[in-house]
């Protein structure tokens, strides 16, 4: 071995600045059980997790996850699988056991009686668990299991709560149950034991590297079923995990590849648009927009539907909607939406830029376009002013200043009048004309 690998190996070792392996498995053993106080913690931490899932608030949940006791049974069987302690195993798993059923209970128990039922961002984020969700555990798992064997414990420990997040998919697994929503429970139930499952390995693995003594002694054939159970255990989970993976890569680039279509079919040409909704579990896929003020007819929106396969859109039905009624209604139930406070704005954006645009004139081209029809002016500006009538209604008239070489004529006055009115689409103007 090089004086280099030497050095490059007592650099990453492990075993620097370990404590004392009794006093760890003390303070394992002893974060393991659930009773007393801890109960009374873990329900707390449940129901402001829960309450954070409810009003989507991120930093909530952050801080039920905090103050969650739940990683000490995880580790405690971690260590057990690691040094072949059976009884150690047993507790932490039943106490796992314990701890989720209480979960389960608080959770369903407080979305039965929240008045708020429908299901959030933060909430529906933890209903399809993927492979990535394996890779923050069992990562998390690792920088949890090394930090408690430190002298110096340092602050990785809250980071690995935050990162790992047990609480929430037990939250929504108890929406779930609340709602009936089996889909909910069963896809939150996985990403838990998901997490579960690989900070356990995690453990194991750095119990197993940092030589941890062995309590009980077991023949080979005992080594080799733990491993095999260790290995199926690993591959239950992960094939899962990699299919849900793949579906959301493919649901991702169709997203994106729907919005190439959109931004160049639409949105270049100047087409706001106030609704948009995008059904992609539907067969066909359905893309479903409305605009501000564009109308198509049958024939365009025959030929845009032909335009999706030229962006990879199969099995997509492009919908335009323009009833009126229907609409307004689909609108409203968006901005009602915690989603749609961007199409929100936009149609904000959109309105006030309409009305802007109404009272903009571009003075340059106006003042040249001018100078040519009427060759003795030298200057021409345009701008606004405020009238009420007798029922307090306001209006808004363009006013036309203007400079000549020589005074104008009535008749020449009256020309520029109309083809200014013409110009500038508008009903009545006012025109006067500067003394140079």
């Amino acid at each position: 071995m090089t004086d280099i690998t030497k050095k490059v190996l007592n650099f990453i070792d492990l075993h620097k600045g370990e404590e004392n392996k009794k006093s760890v498995i003390e303070n394992i053993t002893s974060a393991i059980s659930f009773k007393g106080s801890n109960i009374w913690i873990l329900a707390c931490a449940i129901i402001i997790a829960s309450v954070g899932l409810n009003v989507n608030s991120t930093a909530v949940i952050i801080g039920a996850m905090l103050i969650s006791p739940l990683m000490g049974p995880i580790v405690g069987a971690g260590f057990g699988l690691g040094m072949y302690d059976f009884e150690l195993l047993k507790k932490s798993l039943k106490n796992l056991v314990i701890a989720t059923v209480v979960s389960l209970a608080t959770s369903a128990i407080y979305f039965y009686i929240s008045p708020f039922k429908e299901a959030q961002s933060e909430l529906l984020a933890r209903t399809s668990p993927n492979i990535y969700d394996i890779l923050i555990a069992f990562f998390g798992g690792l920088v949890g299991v090394i930090a408690v064997t430190r002298v110096e414990k340092g602050n990785p420990i809250p980071g690995v709560a935050i990162a790992t997040a047990l609480m929430p998919p037990l939250c929504t697994a108890g929406y779930g149950l609340a709602l009936g929503n089996y889909l909910y429970f069963f896809g939150a139930m996985y990403l838990y034991t998901i997490n579960c499952v690989f900070i356990c390995i995690a453990t194991f693995v750095i119990v197993k590297y940092l030589n941890y003594p062995i309590t009980q002694q077991l023949d080979v054939r005992h080594q080799k079923r733990v491993k095999y159970g260790i290995t199926i255990l690993i591959l239950l989970l992960i094939v899962p995990s990699i299919y849900f993976a793949y579906q959301l890569y493919v649901q991702k680039s169709y997203n994106s590849r729907t919005e190439v279509f959109i931004q160049k079919e639409f949105l270049d040409k100047d087409y706001p648009i106030i609704y948009k909704k995008i059904k992609y579990n539907t067969d066909p896929k359905r893309i479903e927009l409305a605009f501000l003020a564009k109308k198509f007819d049958d024939t365009e929106i025959i030929n845009l539907n032909k335009k999706l396969v030229n962006y990879n859109l199969p099995n997509t039905k492009l919908i335009i909607r323009q009833d009126t009624v229907n609409l307004r209604k689909d609108i409203m139930n968006q901005i009602n939406n915690n989603q749609s406070v961007v199409d929100q704005k936009d149609i904000l954006i959109n309105n006030l830029r309409n009305q802007l645009a109404q009272y903009q004139f571009n003075n340059n081209q106006i003042s040249n376009e001018a100078k040519i029809l009427f060759p003795t002016i030298t200057t021409l500006t345009i701008g606004n002013y405020t009238t009420e009538n007798e029922t307090n209604k306001s209006k808004i008239i363009p006013v036309i200043l203007f400079q000549s070489k020589k005074k104008v004529d009535v008749d020449t006055r009256q020309k520029m009048k109309m083809w200014l009115k013409t110009r500038l689409e508008k009903d009545s103007i006012e025109i006067y004309q500067q003394n140079n």
